[in-house]
């Protein structure tokens, strides 16, 4: 699975998932925007690819702006000469009961998964459909675009409205040559899951021992967590892959969490 000659637009890729499949895309042969609502963040992540030897390019930007998404992913085009694959992946967590939850965080938390999945698609597209090549959009969705958890309302409702957006994406992409693919990961050990650990333990009253392996990974076949190179080798194949014959579709990446 090559990249040669490709252009990729990775939203969150200054960290965790986005970081790793920026450097599989790299390897791959791509050239990389890395594109993160931390500017310092993404140079530096971008300035790591440049000194393996690719092209990199830096791109500050906050997925819930449209003037913003929109100007960068232009700014991606004219100095990298296009844009072939999109991976949106920025994403924020925060867990409450549903009765305590603020609307304001709601609200935040569908912005950053379901707006930024919106408006960077969107510009994505409009760009692949004027260069006429087509493309591949790959969005970064959870187990939990498959089922639900507590104390995730918000986190649940959006990922499962991804999987809704790669459909129609899919479908509407189709004549341009454009695909569509959701993936789905169980928990990845990221500071994103990190940072879920203790906000869980005080809300379901357990240690945070217990949340890791009696919540977290209670349901895998192993109890591992999966990886960011799970991920990146799943986001590659969604990239690379020849034909239409993927498009639409979804793929857990749990470690048997959940089977489809």
């Amino acid at each position: 699975m090559r990249l040669d000659g490709k252009v990729a637009f990775v939203t969150g890729a200054a960290s965790g998932i986005g970081k790793h499949i920026a450097q599989v895309y790299a390897q791959a042969g791509a050239a990389i925007a890395v594109a993160d609502l931390n500017p310092q963040a993404a140079e530096a992540a971008a300035a790591e690819l440049r000194g393996q030897g690719a092209c990199a390019l830096a791109v500050g930007v906050d997925v819930t702006d449209e003037a913003a998404v929109d100007a960068a992913v232009a700014r991606t085009v004219a100095e990298l000469g296009g844009l072939d694959v999109l991976v949106s992946n920025a994403g924020i967590q925060i867990v409450a009961p549903m009765v305590d939850f603020s609307f304001a965080d709601w609200k935040k938390l569908l912005a950053v998964h379901l707006d930024g999945a919106f408006l960077t698609s969107r510009a994505a597209m409009r760009q692949m459909v004027a260069g006429g090549r087509g493309g591949s959009l790959i969005f970064m969705g959870s187990v939990h675009s498959k089922e639900a958890s507590v104390l995730k309302a918000p986190y649940v409702t959006a990922k499962h409205g991804l999987e809704g957006l790669t459909k129609v994406i899919a479908k509407e992409g189709a004549p341009h040559g454009i695909r569509a693919n959701l993936i789905c990961p169980g928990f990845v050990r990221t500071p994103l899951v990190d940072k879920q650990i203790p906000e869980q333990a005080r809300a379901l009253g357990l240690s945070e021992e217990d949340v890791v392996k009696k919540v977290m990974l209670k349901e895998t076949v192993d109890g591992e967590f999966t990886t960011v190179e799970d991920v990146a080798r799943i986001a590659l194949m969604f990239a690379a892959f020849p034909s239409n014959a993927l498009t639409g579709q979804s793929l857990v990446v749990s470690h048997g969490w959940f089977m489809q």
